[in-house]
């Protein structure tokens, strides 16, 4: 069972030709059909090679052709045909996510009285604030970044019920984030709504909280901030 002897390669170069683990052969066609699944580093330097032969790997391709065989009559689509099939389905996937995120953020914005309410002034500075719901965290700042387009000039906090807890953020127009800092706005509003912290820059900030349901207090704290 020991190791095979060292053999030459066709550029004259010498290579070990063991197979390991005790799987010796007379001649190489006594391996049959073989089906390389891959290979990893056993050691530095070294790789390491996973197949299959003879009855088993005619086995594993026949399964294979199976597995495509199914998912090509899932896709309706000839198996030749499933790659593009494939990158297609995840374009249009890929599509219709940003648009549902859209409509959500839409939705959203437009949503409710306060929607609708102006931007309350505060030691002269404009802050309008909403909470709410159907949207996530990483949908806040797009919309932040639209309310002070929106203004033009002053703040903005936005409080997210995302599934009774709370997701926070706070934008400061660039000619006032000099005297004022959303970093502020967020950290005062977590800390109402169970959270500690929230970071950022002066003119975007986020955070959260465990939870949602304390959102006008955590906007009375932001106020607070403003108000000096």
């Amino acid at each position: 069972m020991g190791h095979a002897p060292t053999g030459k390669g066709t550029d004259g170069q010498t290579y070990s030709i063991e197979l390991c683990g005790g799987t010796h052969v007379k001649q190489t066609g006594d391996i049959g059909l073989c089906v390389i699944l891959g290979d990893s580093a056993s050691s530095a330097g070294v790789r390491r090679i996973e197949a299959l032969t003879g009855k088993a790997a005619f086995a594993y391709l026949e399964e294979e052709a199976k597995r495509v065989a199914d998912i090509a009559a899932v896709l309706k689509a000839q198996p030749s045909e499933l790659v593009d099939r494939v990158k297609g389905l995840l374009e249009e996937r890929k599509a219709l996510t940003a648009e549902v995120a859209t409509l959500r953020r839409e939705l959203a914005m437009s949503g409710g009285a306060k929607a609708e309410e102006p931007a309350k002034e505060i030691n002269g500075v404009p802050f309008k604030t909403q909470v709410l719901t159907g949207v996530s965290g990483r949908d806040l700042p797009p919309l932040v970044d639209e309310l002070k387009a929106q203004l033009g000039s002053g703040a903005v906090l936005l409080i997210a019920d995302v599934g009774g807890k709370a997701a926070v953020a706070a934008g400061v127009t660039e000619d006032l984030k000099g005297n004022l800092s959303a970093v502020d706005l967020v950290r005062a509003a977590v800390a109402e709504l169970g959270g500690k912290g929230g970071g950022g820059r002066p003119d975007m900030a986020q955070g959260g909280g465990k939870d949602a349901s304390n959102a006008e207090a955590a906007i009375a704290a932001a106020e607070a901030v403003i108000a000096g």
